[in-house]
């Protein structure tokens, strides 16, 4: 059985099963990623809901696994040479998984970065876009009656949008015929910000026939119905 003791995120929340790989997460957008890579996978896993409603991430034990104190993070007892991996950012996860089961990044050269750049892309637009324009539709921002914070966000989002739409345009997947790590990085951003961010008619989703097209395909898939869903909230 592995020893996953020096590991104090273990002390707050112990590994039942210390053998397989840990996951620390919150069911959103970015929690989600890992999760549908996990459910993707058949990875053995064991998670743990992470309340980042109640700050939970800012405790000392989440911040010794991940200082930037965000979910995601993973502990795996079998990492690189056998050595336990302690690893936070949910893109960086993704390319691990990736490369740790050998699934959903392709092998050849030029299309591995291609997919990588997808989840690039995901990273640094449609996470933060996406985010922002949540908190100004949905929460505090909307006491806030200078709507131009929130146009800013609803113009980008919807050019994001618009980039997605052109790019799945006779492909059924991000990278053609075969889903990838870069669909799994970005379904879970379209799920909240039609649903949970209610700014689907705001961002005039229904508009781009091949990103709905493709997000009823990812949400038809089994793993992907399951990740979107763990941790299961208490």
């Amino acid at each position: 059985m592995a020893d996953l003791s020096a590991f104090p995120i273990t002390r707050r929340w112990p590994a039942a099963n210390p053998d397989i790989l840990q996951l620390y997460s919150t069911p959103t957008p970015n929690g989600v990623k890992v999760s549908i890579m996990l459910e993707e996978t058949g990875l053995a896993y064991e998670p743990h809901f992470i309340n980042i409603g109640q700050n939970e991430t800012w405790g000392e034990e989440f911040l010794s696994l991940n200082p930037n104190g965000k979910i995601p993070a993973i502990l795996d007892p079998n990492g690189p040479d056998g050595t336990p991996l302690a690893l936070f950012e949910s893109g960086a996860i993704l390319i691990y998984l990736a490369e740790k089961t050998g699934q959903f990044l392709p092998k050849d050269a030029a299309a591995r970065y291609e997919t990588i750049q997808w989840v690039m892309f995901q990273m640094g637009g449609i996470g933060p876009m996406f985010g922002q324009l949540g908190f100004f539709h949905k929460f505090a921002g909307k006491e806030i009656e200078d709507k131009r914070p929130r146009d800013r966000y609803l113009n980008e989002t919807k050019r994001l949008l618009g980039v997605l739409d052109q790019r799945l345009d006779r492909r059924a997947f991000m990278m053609g015929d075969a889903v990838t790590i870069a669909d799994f990085a970005i379904v879970g951003w379209i799920r909240s910000l039609i649903g949970f961010y209610e700014a689907r008619d705001l961002v005039e989703y229904d508009s781009r026939p091949h990103l709905s097209a493709w997000f009823d395909r990812m949400m038809a898939r089994p793993g992907v119905q399951r990740g979107v869903e763990i941790p299961a909230r208490p």
